[in-house]
């Protein structure tokens, strides 16, 4: 499992019908999956390319939505294969609904076993203009080295997530965002908000909401803090 400290497995069941995955990957995951491989199984009975279809936007919305360093590689991963042994037949809905609960689950157990992390970030871009800025804006900040470290020492630097977002293409007024942090509004309107001093960011989860009071769309992206330890095993070998 090269860098992987542990198995990645993920099972479910609807009506009787088996769903489970297995995933790899501890480092370099990023859109593409990077160095991630994964194959979701299941018994039921599947259309190939009802399948397919399903499959690329449930695989959009988790794996690809996960960017633990902004690495990419060239063997990555994921297939979907299906029996249909059980005989039972799904509607595009129920197929997509369980799929898209064993993809998340793997893909939070990927980014919570990443290399050298002691935090688990959640990025949610809110009432973006549309949902290609969501996650720009959110994949910008999960890549910003300046922001992994501030989460690293636990600091709540909103500063350094408004700069992220200057660096994007998305539609933003620079004078309206939004910033909570652990359930504090640190910053309203791009300018000081609650007080930072009420954030704890002691614990392993940290939860960043940015409002770019814009529009209506969301996205997610998950990512971790940037340590001495993910230098460590990224330096400490011979290739």
């Amino acid at each position: 499992m090269t860098t992987d400290s542990k198995p990645k497995i993920a099972t479910s069941e609807m009506s009787g019908v088996a769903f489970a995955g297995i995933a790899k990957g501890a480092g370099m995951l990023a859109p593409s999956l990077a160095t991630m491989l994964s194959v979701i199984m299941t018994d039921a009975v599947v259309d190939s390319f009802s399948a397919k279809v399903i499959f690329e936007k449930v695989v959009e919305q988790t794996f690809n939505r996960i960017d633990s360093d902004g690495c990419t590689s060239t063997n990555d991963t994921v297939l979907f294969l299906a029996s249909g042994a059980s005989g039972v037949s799904f509607s595009d809905m129920q197929l997509e609904s369980a799929l898209l609960k064993i993809c998340s689950d793997l893909s939070y157990q990927l980014i919570a076993d990443a290399e050298g992390h002691t935090k688990i970030v959640s990025i949610t871009t809110i009432n973006a203009l549309t949902e290609a800025d969501a996650v720009e804006v959110g994949r910008a900040c999960a890549r910003n080295n300046l922001l992994k470290c501030a989460l690293h020492g636990e600091d709540p630097n909103w500063g350094r997530i408004l700069a992220a977002i200057g660096t994007t293409s998305a539609t933003f007024d620079p004078y309206r965002i939004d910033v909570n942090l652990n359930g504090v509004q640190v910053c309203t309107e791009s300018s000081p908000g609650a007080d930072r001093e009420l954030v704890d960011m002691s614990g392993e989860i940290i939860e960043i909401v940015i409002d770019l009071n814009m529009g209506s769309e969301s996205a997610t992206i998950m990512t971790n803090d940037l340590t001495a330890m993910y230098v460590h095993e990224n330096s400490a070998y011979a290739t």
